[in-house]
């Protein structure tokens, strides 16, 4: 596996709304090539773009017209190989968003396989025998079209009718329906082998990998996902043996399957099991100062992925095998959710992010989210964003027009700038040392220097709440036989870091009251950084009304993150 994955911290950029360097009102290729700089100054070393190939852009490009060329809005495939020097350069790193699913309905391949007389694209795509037959209910199949072609056939489609669903075959083929080929046919075959060029071309111009999208969705009637396991494991076989260094990061949420299939990384998803949405996104969210929120949900999970996909455990050699290990990632946010300042103010999001940057796996930062930019309300939907749009408003770098994001007349930018620009935005946030965006660089510059909070580093979860956890088993003041934390009192939440060299113990309580400590402080640590309005180590209490003789309470919306000084410290 490739070595820049041990500490990478990412920044996904939504091209389109990120820097506009000609003043057409829509980002671009060079503009983001202008900003590599502040980039780099947040403490991100590695970037993820959102689809940058030539599309009709019913999807915001999510609908490729054309996988090996850049959309002229971009730029060109100069410009694109240019980035990925310019990135190399800065000894940083940059992943493409692979589409492998669907393509758009303009794309070249499908034009050719509406075609009544067959042709090597064909069965390129999913195709009914006739016009008139319903598909029915079948896993990863989300919509079929059918009329307006030559061809006597419906095709199936991945989410918006201009996007017809390339053909891997189905897991679980129906024998009456010939159409529903299985995997190894050579229509799905070819379509794998055209998607290893695909890949091919563009680790050849530069990139260092894909984040790919609805990696799950490939292979359809396939309940467990066994299928589409298998077809991925390929994938990453071929990258080993010909592009050995190429990582891919997973839209899948499902760890214990993403990491089996290959995958370097997995994202958790504001959608599926993982109750991503507990952190941040929720009408209780666990960082909010109002203290109602419950990670129980989350870290039984959490917890639970961490054994099924090895994820430096123990018991390995007793697991299913994945590849090169893999890791769970926690985004700030990303193009398809309600920006994370819709639920949080800026100082709960300081913890946050100390949470973020604290947590194993590879952090992500969607673009705007360090310097707290809102989600904008009410627009109307463009390409295809829908209530997405709000999430997808241009940049904010300055208080100059357009907030530095373009040139171009406002009634001509991509989506209408937030109107809040004027007081949120870089430049403003660089010249205050207690804004989001300087606390942001503060945590990234500590995880960057502590090894023991890099991706890899081991996790032991130490208590939420009033419960400690000792060997996957909450133990509380009574006495519980439960598998799962109490619920009974969900601040603070502590964890432990480590590797060879320190041990670090993180710890947080976001909500507006004072939060007892289940566990004795060592009598040796260094406070590396306090989160909150109190810059040193003063946010721990003594609590006269317990009769613990050093029971100690942290204060309200505070976060510490501790270096003990002797690693092999037990706390009770």
């Amino acid at each position: 596996m490739s070595k820049w994955l041990d500490d990478a911290l990412f920044y996904e950029i939504y091209p389109q709304s990120f820097c506009d360097s000609n003043g057409d009102g829509i980002g671009d290729i060079n503009g983001i090539i202008s900003k590599l700089d502040y980039i780099q100054s947040l403490g991100c070393n590695a970037i993820w773009m959102n689809p940058c190939y030539d599309s009709p852009f019913i999807d915001a490009g999510y609908d490729v017209r054309d996988y090996f060329k850049v959309a002229p809005r971009y730029g060109t495939n100069d410009d694109a190989e240019r980035l990925c020097s310019e990135v190399h350069r800065r000894g940083m790193h940059i992943l493409l968003d692979l589409v492998p699913g669907h393509t758009s309905d303009q794309c070249r391949w499908f034009r050719e396989s509406q075609r009544d007389e067959k042709n090597e694209y064909t069965d390129r795509y999913i195709w009914t025998d006739t016009v008139w037959e319903n598909v029915g209910n079948i896993v990863n199949v989300m919509g079929m079209t059918r009329g307006g072609t030559e061809r006597n056939g419906a095709y199936l489609t991945n989410f918006f009718n201009a996007q017809p669903a390339l053909n891997y075959g189905f897991a679980n083929p129906d024998p009456e329906r010939p159409w529903q080929q299985p995997p190894d046919a050579e229509g799905p075959r070819s379509t794998v082998e055209a998607m290893k060029d695909v890949m091919r071309f563009w680790l050849s111009l530069g990139c260092d990998g894909f984040r790919v999208d609805m990696a799950g969705s490939l292979i359809k009637a396939d309940p467990d996902q066994s299928a589409n396991i298998r077809v991925w494991q390929e994938f990453r076989d071929f990258l080993d043996k010909e592009f050995p260094d190429a990582v891919m990061v997973s839209e899948w949420g499902e760890p214990d399957k993403s990491l089996l299939a290959g995958f370097h990384m997995d994202f958790l998803l504001h959608f599926g099991p993982s109750h991503y949405m507990d952190l941040f996104r929720t009408e209780t969210p666990y960082f909010s100062r109002e203290g109602k929120g419950d990670l129980t949900k989350f870290f039984d999970l959490y917890r639970e992925n961490m054994e099924n996909t090895r994820y430096r455990h123990p018991e390995a050699d007793v697991l299913p095998e994945i590849p090169d290990g893999g890791m769970m990632c926690i985004p700030s946010g990303n193009h398809d959710m309600v920006r994370i300042a819709r639920f949080l103010d800026p100082e709960e999001m300081k913890i946050a992010y100390a949470f973020i940057m604290t947590m194993p796996g590879v952090p992500f930062i969607y673009y705007g989210d360090e310097i707290g930019m809102k989600y904008v309300e009410g627009l109307t939907s463009v390409e295809g964003g829908y209530e997405r749009t709000g999430s997808r408003s241009p940049m904010a770098f300055d208080d100059t027009k357009n907030a530095g994001f373009s040139a171009a007349p406002e009634e001509m930018l991509y989506i209408k700038q937030d109107a809040s620009k004027a007081y949120i935005n870089v430049m403003t946030e660089e010249n205050d040392p207690d804004s989001l965006l300087n606390e942001v660089r503060r945590l990234t510059k500590i995880r960057r220097e502590h090894p023991a909070l890099h991706n890899r580093s081991d996790f032991r979860l130490l208590a939420i709440g009033n419960s400690t956890v000792k060997n996957g088993q909450a133990v509380t003041d009574s006495v519980s036989s439960s598998n799962t934390i109490s619920t009974a009192s969900h601040y603070p939440l502590a964890y432990i870091r480590s590797c060879s060299s320190e041990t670090i113990l993180a710890i947080f309580n976001p909500s507006s009251h004072d939060a007892p400590l289940p566990f004795e402080l060592p009598d040796g640590y260094e406070v590396i950084c306090t989160v909150g309005k109190i810059r040193n180590n003063d946010i721990f209490k003594n609590d006269p009304a317990d009769n613990k003789k050093d029971a100690l309470r942290i204060f309200p919306a505070e976060s510490a993150i501790l270096l003990l000084l002797d690693p092999d410290t037990d706390l009770k």
